[in-house]
């Protein structure tokens, strides 16, 4: 059985980081869990202070995903993949539904559609 995901792990926390806006996240890392790079859980709180790295839980990450052309994301929750409505290469696919919403939060970033 897959393993369920909730919140971006600490390398996706980094690269989302750069991309989004921190007031986005809501959730956070300990600020020694990058400097070490080990698995700390993340608390359900990101005030934005330098004590903590900003994490993403799942629906901080779907609200981010911006309507395009008029259309929402797709997202199959059975295959963990999300797609736009009439545009085919915006399409990303996971072993989970968070891996899919930062793999298509970068491809929108470099596409210049977030």
């Amino acid at each position: 059985m897959a393993t369920i995901k909730s919140y971006t792990d600490i390398e996706q926390s980094k690269k989302l980081a750069e991309i989004l806006p921190l007031e986005s996240a809501d959730m956070c890392y300990p600020k020694d869990a990058f400097e070490y790079n080990y698995a700390k859980e993340p608390v359900c709180h990101y005030s934005g202070i330098g004590l903590a790295h900003p994490c993403w839980s799942l629906a901080a990450l779907l609200s981010v995903l911006p309507e395009i052309q008029g259309g929402k994301p797709i997202i199959d929750l059975d295959d963990n993949y999300i797609t736009y409505p009439h545009m085919s290469d915006l399409y990303t696919k996971a072993d989970n539904l968070v891996d899919a919403c930062v793999a298509m939060i970068e491809k929108l970033h470099e596409l210049k559609m977030l």
